[in-house]
């Protein structure tokens, strides 16, 4: 599949809502913040829910109202934060994303209302009442969701009170470390001058070690100037989460990561228990590619470093790289092709590499438009191909449930990630599969291996990272330097001191922005369960090519009203809490270094 037209690599915002400076927006803006506080008032009014009093319908109507709000309040979300993301210094737009976290209250206040109503009545009146209206039946997993977060609550006016204070406390410290991060600048030496980039520009994928080195510690330097402020920023993030915890009396810190991810402790451990003791493999792996590259062993930036390249290997070009993600899309599943066609021509992706853009990737859904956006920055490399793949593997996830009720399109990062690292397999399994070089084969299974490393030890290590922060934090504040000793700690766990003494990433802490993204901790290990349950996947499908696109398919539409382990199991019927899942997972990694090393040997 070819999408037959060139291809520009930045993103059509504006059929989407006015332009964000602009009167228009802003007015619609103010608008809708007086339909938020108002639908806030009313959910102070809601009835107990009751089957036999009129209140179903009165909960009915007041749901269809809260699934407009959500919708459009993603939305508005969605798009300021695609024109913060590409123009990461515009203060308007970093104004604007403070003024939509500023809602965040007002929702907060709704939710907690609709949570303690629910949790006031036993299970048979929940029961009764969810099938008491056919609009609150559909909703039903909705209302249980809702039921059960509420566990995770202060009492009310507690709550209430947190939330508040969030919008200049804990979110602003996030909201800090984005502006700061956005704004720093990295110097580095091409073609023989000091020229500033923004810190996605710069990558440790050179085929050229001095180039990755001086990107490393380029990067490094630049941001040792900010380390101190970040450590103020992770120490008040942690800090606040961990006195809400012991307010409301939970299991540890992990409690709350689990149950937004709908997943179960079991699974998890049964997760890092199978890739703990698989990782032999991998060092066998990172040996061979050392050699290969004329090393003793390798540093964190030679991870990412190609081993094998063609004769005649011209850079990779946008349009070569959507081309070759949509033939791999079609090969597995022709509605997953026309879709990322559909998203390619209509300009979905921001993907232009150039100064001014923020870090990192990310998709982000509209629901009302049924409609998502893709950032990136594209240096032309296998990594930003697989990228793409990855992304538009998210967007084809929101697209599959466009037509549920809002309510059921959230779905847990953990599933999330399934579909995004399920759609780069798809990819790179086309790769090799038509691939008749040797080299280039090579070079795809390293790549393949070099994301196997990055979510088995590097994953690994920001979950063990980010559990010492908790621990530690507990007692006090952490310093600068303590911090990157605890990074230092986890990294040769994880890695089981597999890297060049002189090798490590101490201070990785303060350039990956996960850790302060303040909606959410421990965004770490879903990657490695999204990771690990798509290898799953594609073992599954090899033994069943052809209903496996409607298994995927189903699966992706169960996550957004099931559990994780109810969502795998029911579509799939495997049980997450085994090791033998896991296993069979990374079995697919053991036969991929396998065959790497039969092809190193001859290179």
């Amino acid at each position: 599949m070819s999408t037959q037209v060139e291809l520009t690599q930045t993103w059509e915002l504006d059929s989407l809502l006015p332009h964000p400076e602009s009167d228009e927006f802003l007015a619609g803006f103010e608008a809708f913040r007086g339909e938020v506080d108002r639908l806030a008032e009313r959910s102070e009014t809601l009835p107990a829910p009751d089957r036999s009093d009129g209140s179903a319908e009165e909960w009915a109507a007041f749901l269809r109202d809260i699934e407009s709000v959500s919708g459009r309040g993603a939305d508005l979300r969605a798009f300021v934060g695609c024109h913060a993301a590409a123009d990461a210094q515009n203060k308007t737009f970093q104004r604007l994303e403070a003024q939509i976290a500023s809602l965040d209250p007002a929702y907060e206040r709704i939710l907690t209302n609709i949570e303690y109503a629910l949790c006031g009545i036993s299970d048979e009146a929940f029961e009764r009442f969810v099938q008491a209206d056919e609009s609150l039946a559909e909703i039903s997993f909705y209302l249980y969701d809702r039921r059960r977060n509420a566990e995770l609550r202060l009492p009310k006016d507690q709550e209430l009170l947190a939330a508040d204070l969030a919008v200049d406390g804990l979110h602003a410290w996030g909201r800090l470390y984005d502006r700061i991060s956005g704004e720093l600048r990295i110097r580095v030496m091409e073609r023989g001058e000091v020229v500033e980039k923004s810190v996605g520009q710069v990558q440790l994928d050179s085929v050229e070690r001095s180039v990755r080195q001086n990107n490393f510690f380029a990067a490094d330097k630049a941001w040792n100037k900010i380390a101190d402020t970040c450590a103020d920023a992770l120490n008040h993030i942690a800090g606040t989460r961990l006195t809400l915890y012991r307010r409301i009396g939970l299991e540890d810190h992990l409690e709350v990561p689990l149950r937004r991810n709908r997943m179960r402790r079991e699974s998890l451990a049964a997760m890092w228990t199978a890739v703990a003791a698989r990782k032999s493999t991998l060092l066998e792996y990172m040996s061979a590619k050392a050699r290969m590259l004329g090393l003793r062993k390798l540093a964190w930036y030679d991870v990412l470093a190609p081993v094998a390249q063609p004769a005649v290997a011209p850079a990779l070009s946008y349009q070569q790289a959507c081309d070759n993600v949509l033939a791999a899309f079609g090969q597995f599943s022709p509605e997953l092709g026309r879709f990322a066609d559909t998203a390619l021509r209509d300009r979905w992706v921001e993907a232009e590499n150039r100064a001014g853009k923020r870090q990192g990737g990310f998709c982000t859904t509209l629901p009302t438009a049924q409609q998502s956006r893709i950032f990136m920055t594209f240096t032309s490399s296998q990594d930003s191909m697989a990228t793409l793949a990855h992304e538009l593997g998210h967007a084809y996830h929101s697209w599959v449930l466009r037509d549920r009720s809002v309510l059921l399109q959230n779905y847990p990062m953990c599933l999330a990630e399934t579909a995004s690292t399920f759609a780069e397999n798809v990819l790179g399994e086309e790769r090799l599969r038509s691939t008749t070089s040797q080299t280039e084969e090579l070079s795809i299974l390293d790549q393949m291996l070099s994301d196997a490393v990055m979510f088995l030890m590097n994953i690994h290590a920001r979950f063990l990272f980010e559990e010492n922060i908790y621990t530690q934090r507990a007692e006090g504040e952490l310093e600068t330097a303590t911090l990157s000793e605890l990074m230092l700690a986890a990294q040769r766990e994880a890695y089981q001191n597999g890297l060049a003494d002189e090798g490590w990433y101490p201070n990785f802490w303060i350039s990956k922005l996960h850790f302060y993204i303040s909606e959410l901790s421990f965004y770490n290990f879903p990657y490695t369960v999204g990771y690990l349950l798509s290898l799953g996947l594609y073992a599954m499908a090899t033994d069943s090519v052809e209903d496996f696109p409607t298994k995927f398919r189903a699966l992706l539409l169960a996550s957004g009203n099931q559990e994780t382990e109810e969502a795998v199991s029911s579509t799939l019927g495997h049980d997450l809490t085994d090791p033998a899942f896991w296993n069979r997972a990374l079995d697919v990694v053991d036969n991929r270094i396998a065959r790497f090393l039969e092809l190193s040997q001859n290179a």
